[in-house]
């Protein structure tokens, strides 16, 4: 078993069965002695004699817990001294209900960074008429589920939802998938590529333009994604593997009356 800093943090969270995510600034509290630095805390953080990747370092509502995000996406949370380690999800209990931070957070994260992904670097199918909702989804043309969701993606359309597509090969960037998508996104016309490769036409286009894919599937690590497809939700909520467009228009609608009843 590796023995890596992020792989120890992989089989914390793995064995507490708890998603690892970051704290929204909104809700970190200020501690009376302030954050340590990502340097200072990073030389504190060692395992088996080499240091873990610390991207930064926040607080959190709970007074001297800090809140550790790695270059690779995880995050977990430590002592001033990191001689000790939490991964989990930090609850707020309100006194009517608890409220789990580290998802609204993570949603929060995620939403941010794929809203902040142009157009211009996605596979986008757009409604005819008025937009309801958009979903990103990370994908992979040699992926059978991903082939079952695009073909539904006209009745989506329909119904108002925009897909937009990012790339996730999901056998790494030296794979078939990784040569498929880059040959769509090097496509003069991505949205008949795509629809073409998932077909199992992968002859249009060429891979030798300057992609994005491997920058969207690096953040697609980041985010946590294994596999494809990876829905992600106009609220940053993800959900792995293939869903319906029933469920998924009933997930939409149950977010949007929700936020209404909350406006």
């Amino acid at each position: 078993m590796s023995s890596t800093p992020v792989a120890l943090v992989r089989r914390l969270t793995a064995a507490l069965a708890l998603g690892a995510c970051s704290l929204t600034p909104a809700l970190a509290a200020a501690d009376s002695g302030g954050a340590p630095s990502p340097d200072a805390l990073a030389d504190k953080l060692v395992v088996d004699g080499r240091p873990m990747p610390v991207q930064s370092v926040g607080s959190t509502p709970m007074a001297g817990i800090y809140e550790v995000q790695l270059d690779s996406g995880e995050t977990f949370y430590t002592d001033r001294s990191g001689e000790y380690l939490l991964v989990g999800s930090l609850y707020h209990n309100n006194g009517k209900r608890l409220v789990n931070l580290t998802e609204q957070a993570q949603n929060q994260q995620r939403h941010e960074a794929v809203s902040a992904i142009p157009d211009s670097e996605t596979v986008v199918f757009r409604p005819a008429g008025e937009v309801r909702a958009v979903l990103t989804v990370f994908t992979d043309t040699t992926c059978p589920y991903c082939q079952k969701l695009h073909h539904e993606v006209p009745e989506l359309n329909r119904r108002g939802i925009e897909v937009r597509y990012l790339a996730f090969p999901r056998a790494g960037l030296q794979g078939e998938g990784a040569r498929e998508l880059r040959r769509v996104w090097c496509s003069d016309n991505r949205s008949e590529a795509f629809t073409a490769a998932i077909d199992g036409d992968t002859g249009q286009g060429s891979a030798s333009c300057d992609s994005p894919v491997a920058k969207q599937y690096r953040l697609g690590q980041q985010l946590g994604i294994q596999g494809t497809p990876a829905i992600i939700f106009p609220d940053g909520r993800m959900v792995p593997g293939y869903l319906p467009v029933d469920r998924l228009i009933g997930m939409i609608d149950q977010q949007q009356q929700a936020d209404a009843d909350n406006g």
